[in-house]
């Protein structure tokens, strides 16, 4: 798992292939009509079969067909080659019941269905079916006409004798896999009410009754009635525990439904617990933006197995973001031990000829690890070792990202011309265009507080594409550090207009008019309508805070702010967290979270403007 940041028809003719092919089936009944009277001379005695040729030498068995039965199959054969498939397919049926054959019977329904006539074809079953009441082949093509013909009303029965007949363990595999199997229909309601009725029998005794709850439970929310799914997967995790499916019923629901999270952190808390689920989990945190609980659980993913590489690149990419480059360079050390082998083998694989996507995609992956611990060691102030990491990145294999922390460092170095330069002009293997290397120079100047010339710059971009919203967010944010706040509120509005659903307009003007403590009322509503847009997003949770303090609703303040620092500590937020602790009287808590904050990034502007308004001394 990588973080965000670093995502049923009717069958046609048989093939050539298939033994209902007509070719291969006049050629067989021709041969069984032929020589079901000659005694065939002995094979010589063969050698003992190996592993690898014991599933080809199955023996052979003998058609049943006599010579009314071939010529019966022939002529229907001959019909179908000739294009008059009703004629053939109503021949072939007649044939089936006649002789009880269950390869007729489904070349009878492979031919309706290949005449695009589905009604037929399931007619054609249900006499297989009672020919053959036994015939498990019936009984799944059965189930797969009713799907592809959009018939959710006639599946009860099918399913329910379709887990009847599965051995007792085998139950609950079944019935696990039917809200896939049942997907294409579009009444999800029709459908959920009949799989209940199917399911029925099988709804209160062990060992299926957490696997028709957990079914049941996702169908349920495939039909959009979250409350109903949320119920059933309460109810299967109270009758067993240690289940995973029920537990991934819940993450599924947790974008719909919040309570559905404390399910699975209930089952998480078990030691029992899969660690697939736990990586499930921390996957749904990242897609919330909430990397600080994301990095949590891989912690606890890599503490139990620690062969997970996938895993430690994760948390390396979560570290440096949270601006924890210690921990970040550890997990990224050991993805690179752990892949040392791969790549090994991977390389011996490309000299004996067998090159693959796997190859490149791990190699991009160590390519991302080796960007991750560039960017942790410039955050430790090592821009030496910073730029060693990036030197192994090959130069055939470099793209916009990796020039752009290369530049980063060159003007970090003092070479803000060659690193402006780097951006605009060196050749990168994903091919920027224009604009994306006028953000990535944006971006170098912003780094480093150049805001005069970053305005610029993005004016000169913006007058080229006058409706690009994104130049004009960047704009906006650059306007903001020059408190140019009539520009930056009228590009944000603009924004706003040209594109009505971008959560990060509504919340940046809500923030400015919020921390500005002015127009309280327009700012809440903005960050409102942010956090409608993106309920998730730690920043938005953040600004809906900002302003609830701003209002003076104190506690509801600390109660979202806890929650956007928990979800994702940035020390923005932290600067925002302390100081309303401290005002609250909670100084020692408030100092605690300013420490960690400064840890983080000391010279922030927001951090440093709080203690030094609020005649705080760390």
């Amino acid at each position: 798992m990588l973080p965000r940041f670093a995502r049923a028809q009717l069958r046609r003719s048989a093939p050539l292939s298939s033994p209902f092919h007509p070719t291969r089936l006049a050629v067989a009944a021709a041969l069984a009509g032929l020589l079901s009277t000659t005694v065939l001379a002995a094979e010589p005695e063969a050698a003992p079969a190996t592993a690898e040729t014991k599933e080809a030498e199955a023996p052979a068995v003998n058609s049943a067909m006599d010579g009314s039965v071939f010529l019966d199959v022939l002529a229907a054969e001959m019909e179908a080659q000739n294009g008059d498939l009703g004629e053939a397919f109503g021949r072939m049926l007649v044939t089936a019941r006649r002789t009880r054959d269950e390869g007729l019977f489904q070349r009878a329904v492979e031919l309706a269905a290949q005449a695009r006539a589905g009604d037929k074809a399931l007619a054609a079953v249900k006499l297989w079916r009672s020919a053959l009441p036994d015939s498990p082949s019936a009984l799944r093509t059965q189930l797969q006409l009713l799907v592809a013909l959009d018939k959710p009303g006639e599946l009860s029965e099918p399913i329910r004798t379709l887990v009847e007949r599965e051995p007792v363990m085998d139950r609950p595999g079944t019935i696990a896999s039917l809200p896939r199997f049942l997907s294409s229909i579009p009444d999800k309601r029709r459908t959920l009410a009949v799989t209940e009725q199917a399911l029925s029998p099988f709804a209160n005794t062990a060992p299926t009754r957490t696997a028709v709850h957990t079914a049941l439970g996702r169908m349920a929310l495939a039909a959009d009635q979250p409350d109903v799914a949320l119920s059933r997967a309460r109810r299967a995790l109270a009758e067993e525990p240690s289940a995973p499916g029920p537990a991934l019923l819940a993450l599924e629901l947790m974008p719909k439904d919040a309570a559905a999270e404390a399910l699975v952190q209930g089952y998480l808390a078990r030691d029992d617990a899969l660690p697939p689920v736990r990586l499930a989990y921390a996957r749904a945190l990242d897609q919330q933006q909430r990397i600080g609980e994301a990095a949590v659980q891989l912690r606890e993913v890599v503490a139990k197995q620690p062969d997970q590489a996938a895993a430690w690149l994760s948390l390396g990419a979560y570290m440096v973001d949270l601006r924890e480059p210690d921990e970040a360079i550890r997990a990224l050390d050991q993805f690179l031990n752990l892949t040392r082998n791969l790549a090994q083998a991977s390389d011996k694989a490309d000299k004996d000829g067998d090159e693959g996507d796997d190859k490149h995609d791990l190699q991009g992956m160590i390519e991302l690890a080796y960007l991750l611990q560039s960017q942790a060691q410039e955050q430790r102030g090592d821009v030496r070792a910073a730029g060693q990491w990036l030197d192994k990145i090959e130069p055939s294999r470099v793209d916009m990202s990796t020039l752009t922390r290369r530049a980063s460092l060159m003007a970090r170095a003092g070479q803000l011309a060659q690193a402006r330069a780097l951006v605009r002009e060196a050749p990168a293997r994903d091919q920027p265009d224009a604009r994306t290397r006028l953000l990535a120079e944006a971006q170098v100047l912003r780094d480093q507080r150049h805001w005069a010339e970053a305005y610029e710059l993005l004016l000169g971009g913006l007058r080229q594409e006058p409706e690009d919203t994104t130049l004009m967010y960047e704009l906006a944010m650059v306007a903001d550090r020059l408190n140019r706040f009539d520009d930056m509120e009228a590009l944000l509005r603009r924004v706003i207009t040209l594109k009505p659903d971008d959560h990060h307009a509504h919340n940046a003007l809500g923030y400015s008019l919020a921390d500005r403590n002015i127009r309280l009322e327009e700012a809440l509503g903005l960050v409102q309508k942010a956090a409608a847009l993106a309920p998730h997003d730690p920043f938005i949770v953040d600004s809906l805070g900002w302003v609830e303090y701003r209002l003076g609703h104190r506690d509801e303040a600390i109660k979202l702010l806890r929650r956007s620092h928990q979800a994702r500590p940035h020390v923005e937020v932290a600067a925002h967290l302390g100081e309303l602790l401290w005002v609250t009287g909670q100084r020692e808590e408030a100092l605690r979270i300013w420490r960690e904050g400064r840890a983080r990034e000391a010279d922030n502007d927001v951090l440093q403007e709080t203690l030094t308004r609020l005649k705080v001394k760390l």
